[in-house]
């Protein structure tokens, strides 16, 4: 049975070990329930190729790339030509994850600060959508993403969002996207589930962040893309609409800052 409207999981990570020799079932069964189109987001450039082969082989299948902030230590910083190189792509549609992510890896603060500069510059240059990443770094990040906006605006989304109400007002006032995964959809989660009702609606997008945070009724279990349905059912409660008004609400979203794949055309 297919879910009669369409639907777009803004982010997952197809090339994960979870998933492996499973992605072409994935996305048979993302289709199934109506994702029609997915992101899958690399981590690390050594697996670019990787990521960008899902991309090329799958029609649906779209990619970003950069460097996950926990990752950003780990080898000398990317630079913003390199991921221009990258962006050229016409699968290729946004630039990181990238983000600060103080709850593991604080003592590298500083290198997380400088990536994340140079993947804003990147997508000023390439006027591709910024992901980020942000954990236990909300006063880090809402200063950094402000102060580089008035250098010079750019296009982003906070993914997975679930940090506190004062940074998704920073995001949203600098015109900034959120995004609803399978922690809003669990039954603690009460204060993030004000927070995206205080949102506007055409600032909202929806993702899994496969392989993890499956949300009911998969929650403990692996995630994968076909369950941005059940994210986006409780994302519908809390706008009050009806699924189908609320997938299309998110599906414009993400072809406005998404545009790149919007004009795909194989």
């Amino acid at each position: 049975m297919t879910d009669a409207t369409p639907i777009t999981d803004s982010h997952c990570h197809l090339d994960f070990p979870q998933f492996e020799s499973e992605v072409e079932a994935l996305v048979s069964r993302a289709k199934q329930r109506g994702v029609h189109r997915m992101v899958t987001i690399c981590t690390k450039l050594g697996k670019e190729p990787e990521v960008r082969a899902l991309a090329e082989t799958h029609p649906g299948v779209f990619y970003a790339a950069g460097i996950h902030p926990m990752s950003a230590h780990e080898q000398p910083v990317v630079t913003v030509e390199r991921l221009e190189e990258i962006a050229g792509h016409p699968k290729m549609v946004g630039i990181g994850e990238t983000g600060l992510d103080y709850h593991y890896t604080a003592e590298t603060k500083p290198i997380q600060q400088e990536s994340l500069r140079v993947h804003i510059e990147a997508a000023r240059r390439t006027g591709l959508p910024l992901i980020i990443h942000a954990r236990d770094a909300d006063d880090d990040m809402a200063r950094i993403l402000g102060e580089e906006h008035r250098a010079g605006a750019y296009a982003c989304v906070m993914h997975c969002f679930s940090s506190g109400r004062a940074l998704a007002e920073a995001a949203l006032e600098l015109g900034f996207y959120l995004s609803i995964s399978g922690i809003a959809a669990f039954p603690k989660s009460t204060e993030l589930r004000a927070i995206f009702a205080d949102a506007p609606l055409d600032r909202v997008l929806v993702e899994t962040d496969a392989p993890y945070l499956a949300p009911p009724p998969n929650r403990g279990k692996r995630n994968e893309p076909a369950y941005v349905v059940d994210t986006a059912k409780v994302g519908a409660q809390i706008f009050g609409l009806s699924y189908a008004d609320f997938a299309r609400a998110t599906e414009a979203n993400f072809e406005r800052l998404f545009s790149k794949a919007a004009e795909w055309r194989s």
